[in-house]
């Protein structure tokens, strides 16, 4: 079951960062900033040819052999381990995947990544769901090994 479930998930995220994206492209200028909720949230659209904090601009070579590897390990591991019961290493590795593809198809298709999320109560650089996927991802391996490190559980 989980190897239909998970799949199933990770193409939700991906399809979820995606209408995002294409919702804010169309209905926002490019620079332009919409406030959601006033002095904490704004959405906006940015193109971003780096990556976080658009550091890297126009490498794109770099950051397609970067993904394709960082999706090839996160994949591995999550068929190696999709029958685990570490829901912390299995929702990371989702997010992960998830958040990798999402930005990858705008790079494919588009050249640069699309950004939007502006946090208004704190000077943070703009951002996508991916890259929300992407961190809390990363947040929940870090989780997953620490967790694994102190129940001494290795697999």
């Amino acid at each position: 079951m989980r190897k239909i479930v998970l799949p199933f998930i990770v193409l939700l995220l991906i399809g979820l960062d995606q209408l995002s994206k294409v919702l804010v492209v169309k209905f926002i200028a490019l620079g332009e900033l919409v406030n959601v909720i006033p002095n904490v949230v704004s959405l906006t659209y940015l193109k971003n040819t780096g990556a976080a904090f658009s550091i890297l601009e126009n490498q794109q070579w770099f950051f397609t052999i970067i993904t394709v590897l960082v999706l090839g390990a996160a994949a591995y591991y999550l068929i190696k381990y999709i029958q685990s019961d570490n829901v912390w290493l299995l929702a990371g590795l989702i997010l992960i995947i998830s958040g990798g593809i999402g930005n990858f198809i705008d790079r494919l298709r588009l050249g640069y990544v699309v950004d939007m999320v502006h946090l208004d109560f704190v000077d943070f650089a703009i951002f996508n769901a991916a890259d929300t996927y992407l961190s809390i991802g990363v947040l929940l391996l870090i989780v997953a090994l620490w967790r694994e490190e102190k129940n001494g559980d290795t697999h």
